[in-house]
């Protein structure tokens, strides 16, 4: 079973390159971004509560995230492995799943971190508004913080995976090909 993290701030191209990493090594898509819409679209208790912390561009808690990623890990034991895509988020979180992964004589095989400008992430991410109609990719206060939040709170999982040695840096600027292919490379090494 191969189980990869796909990293970076948002707008990164985290949700392109998974499609493309899924089809290829036929892996389960562990997106906490999906498994919140799937919460909200159907008005659940944690998707109400996830909302709230969602639309100020913030982090949902861990305990709430930990334990829907779990259950998405138990429902697919059987599979080639998963990609993980905007997850973890926070330091507690990538202990977590290494404990949740454990439990289950599972690891992390590599974590694979998109490295893309803040220029760069604003401009995709205020393109991709105008299509998603995601209220955190509409407003330029909210996205800053949102790349804020990611410097603060979620780039320090990177020194996590560096420790374990899994961490694995790809430049997420170029053709949507070009950058699959570097990722496939690190992958297939």
């Amino acid at each position: 079973m191969m189980n990869i993290i796909l990293f970076g701030p948002p707008g990164a191209g985290k949700g392109t390159q998974s499609d493309k990493l899924i089809h290829k090594y036929n892996l389960i898509h562990l997106s906490t971004g999906d498994l919140f819409r799937i919460h909200l679209s159907n008005k659940t208790e944690l998707g109400i509560e996830a909302k709230k912390y969602m639309d100020d561009g913030n982090l949902v808690p861990d305990s709430v995230v930990i334990g829907m990623v779990e259950k998405k890990i138990q429902e697919n034991l059987n599979s080639n492995g998963f990609i993980f895509d905007g997850f973890p988020r926070t330091v507690n979180q990538a202990v977590a799943l290494d404990e949740v992964l454990n439990r289950k004589n599972l690891k992390i095989n590599f974590m694979i971190c998109l490295d893309v400008d803040d220029t760069e992430l604003k401009a995709r991410i205020q393109k991709r508004a105008l299509v998603s109609g995601r209220i955190d990719d509409q407003s330029e206060k909210k996205i800053n913080n949102r790349i804020e939040v990611y410097k603060k709170e979620t780039l320090p999982v990177v020194d996590h995976y560096k420790k374990l040695n899994k961490y694995n840096t790809i430049s997420g600027v170029g053709s949507i090909n070009d950058i699959f292919i570097n990722i496939c490379s690190k992958i297939d090494d």
